[in-house]
C-alpha cells in the first residue's frame, strides 16, 4: 500500500444537477471522435463529459439515418404522435370532401335558380 496518494491519480465527477444542450456541430464531432481507429466510445464519452449511453445513441442516429439524425436538436415525434396526426388529417380530408360537394350541389342549384329567373324562360303562372 502506497504511503502517499496523489490527487491528480483521481478524476472527480460531480453532478451540476442540471442537463447539458449539446449543438449540432458538437454531437458531430464528438461522434466523428468515435469513428477514428482503434477510439474508445467510452474513453471519447469519459473525454467529452458525456455519458457514454449518449453517446452510443448519437452515433446509432448518425450511422443509421445520417448527419441530419445526429444533429437533430427538436424532440422527436413518436409513432403514435404521428399515427395520430394521420387521423386528423384523413378525417379533415374527409370534411374538406363534404364541403366541397354541398358548395356543387349549391351551384347546381343557384344555376336552376337563375335559368328559371331568366326573361323569356317558361314561367308557371
Amino acid at each position: 500500500m502506497p504511503k502517499h496518494v496523489f490527487m491528480s491519480d483521481y478524476e472527480i465527477i460531480t453532478d451540476g444537477g442540471r442537463r447539458r444542450r449539446w449543438s449540432s456541430a458538437e454531437k458531430l464531432r464528438i461522434v466523428e471522435e468515435t469513428l477514428e481507429d482503434g477510439a474508445s466510445i467510452s474513453v471519447v464519452a469519459r473525454r467529452n463529459g458525456v455519458a457514454a449511453n449518449l453517446l452510443y445513441r448519437w452515433r446509432r442516429l448518425m450511422l443509421d439515418g445520417g448527419a441530419v439524425a445526429a444533429s437533430g436538436d427538436d424532440n422527436v415525434t413518436s409513432n403514435r404522435a404521428v399515427r395520430q396526426m394521420e387521423e386528423r388529417i384523413r378525417e379533415l380530408e374527409r370534411q374538406l370532401g363534404r364541403k366541397t360537394l354541398e358548395v356543387e350541389i349549391l351551384k347546381e342549384a343557384l344555376d336552376k335558380s337563375r335559368q328559371k329567373n331568366r326573361p323569356g324562360s317558361r314561367s308557371r303562372s
